[in-house]
């Protein structure tokens, strides 16, 4: 006998925590399904972001940040460190305790929203008399029906082909966030967001990192600006990085050996006690039982879905990474709260224009809409104006002015086509232009509002009123 649901979530991740929470608001019932756990066996909803991802790598990158801080710049500050040293079985145990916070704060919105949820396995079961079923495998075996079906599976992460994650010596992203001791050489295959946020770890902490890198352009999705900006940072603070380079063997034994050609067509080879392979990231389908009752997969392994996120399927939806798009937590986060909507009644909304990109190196990097180089390709004719931190009080008070602001507007209407930063709390500022964007704003519109002094938040105001060629401050 099943049990019978209006909306049922398979996958807790950031997609589909939030869609079966906005259902159950929605005065829906609803349950969710996933089957991430913790050592112990215990439920640990939140999916890659929140157990291997987002979360844990953020505060890592924060431990790290401090002792660098601690290292190198407390001094200026007056502030005398004697006796420095990290203990990292202790910083992975705050990483651990901050995961686990998450796991338990998604639990308890659960319980609040009354939100059912299944610790298991979730696979498509086919048609029933409510609707489609779900098949739960876990402690217990469960049949759930429901009229809808959200589809949130997330993915996981690419190994190269023959070399398999053993996290040991070739680590994914998990690996990459439990590595027990600082390694004195650590290798690194893509220079992507995550391979760039655990290399700046542990170079922090004092490993010798090199990065290897097939693509020709440094950061190639981001302003070609901002990319050159970052490569001459990272490389200053001691981050080797190889572009335009083809993996060859990846040969272990007590360590790990990797044979490439770099970019001139010379062999190489790179020895390092631990490698991170950060080469992307696969749509997350199997087991689900896609093929058994019909359900589309693209040609690149996506669950196939319209502009609304509505599969081949009636009324069985799919979000996130397991979709086309950004693989990005807040971008599956608004596509969980517009199906949400779409299967109440309602109009749901996702703008991929206006969806921003982060990666949490120090300088952060951050960028919306459009940048300089897609421009130039689609033939806009458009205005760019930019300021750096360097001219920014609030940066030199804080001792960091790496960087800068950069703003592109429509030449003819002056409307705000992308916003680009490097620098410190971009990730935080971002949120401005976006906001911006997402109204519509043009330059002008940002140049004239009054922001506080002194504050990093000005630099965007002076990048607004560059377009223009009216900075104030430099």
């Amino acid at each position: 006998m099943s049990r019978q649901f209006d909306v049922v979530v398979i996958g807790a991740g950031p997609g589909g925590y939030i869609a079966a929470i906005r259902c159950a608001q929605l005065g829906l019932q609803t349950a969710c399904v996933d089957d991430w756990k913790t050592a112990d066996g215990k439920p640990a909803p939140g999916g890659t972001c929140t157990n291997v991802g987002c979360i844990p790598s953020k505060a890592l990158l924060q431990s790290s940040e401090n002792y660098e801080h601690a290292a190198h710049a407390f001094a200026e500050h007056g502030i005398q460190v004697k006796g420095l040293s990290i203990d990292v079985a202790q910083m992975l145990k705050r990483k651990d305790k901050v995961v686990r916070q998450n796991n338990e704060g998604i639990l308890y919105l659960f319980k609040k929203n009354k939100v059912t949820f299944f610790h298991g396995r979730g696979s498509l079961a086919g048609e029933g008399a409510g609707g489609y079923e779900v098949k739960v495998a876990g402690n217990s075996e469960e049949t759930l029906s429901a009229r809808n079906i959200v589809v949130a599976t997330g993915s996981d992460p690419r190994a190269l082909p023959g070399v398999a994650f053993d996290n040991h010596l070739i680590l994914d992203n998990d690996g990459a966030l439990a590595i027990p001791e600082v390694p004195k050489r650590l290798g690194v295959i893509g220079a992507g967001v995550v391979g760039l946020e655990m290399g700046s770890v542990w170079r922090r902490l004092g490993a010798e990192v090199t990065v290897l890198e097939a693509l020709p352009a440094f950061l190639g999705a981001a302003d070609e600006q901002v990319a050159k900006e970052a490569l001459k940072v990272f490389t200053k603070q001691g981050m080797v990085i190889r572009m335009g380079v083809t993996v060859g063997k990846v040969i272990t034994r007590k360590n790990v050996t990797v044979e490439y050609t770099d970019s001139t067509g010379a062999a190489q080879t790179l020895a390092v006690d631990k490698l991170i392979v950060s080469i992307g990231r696969a749509p997350r389908t199997d087991g689900l039982n896609a093929g058994a009752v019909g359900l589309e997969i693209d040609a690149r392994g996506f669950i196939a879905v319209d502009d609304d996120c509505r599969t081949n399927l009636p009324n069985v939806w799919a979000i996130g990474d397991v979709v086309r798009g950004p693989m990005l937590a807040h971008k599956a986060e608004e596509e969980g709260v517009a199906v949400a909507e779409r299967i109440a009644g309602r109009h749901g909304h996702v703008d991929f224009n206006t969806v921003p990109w982060v990666i949490y190196t120090s300088p952060e990097i951050a960028w919306v809409g459009k940048t300089e180089q897609q421009l130039r390709s689609d033939g806009v004719d458009y205005r760019a104006g930019s300021f750096p931190f360097m001219a920014n009080g609030r940066a030199r008070a804080l001792g960091d002015t790496t960087g800068f602001v950069k703003l592109l507007a429509d030449r003819a209407t002056d409307r705000i086509l992308g916003v680009h930063i490097i620098g410190p709390m971009a990730s935080e500022l971002i949120a401005e232009a976006v906001v911006a964007m997402e109204f519509g704003a043009a330059a002008e519109d940002i140049a004239l509002i009054c922001h506080a002094h002194p504050s990093l938040s000005e630099a965007m105001k002076e990048a607004a009123l560059a377009v223009d060629n009216r900075t104030l401050n430099l």
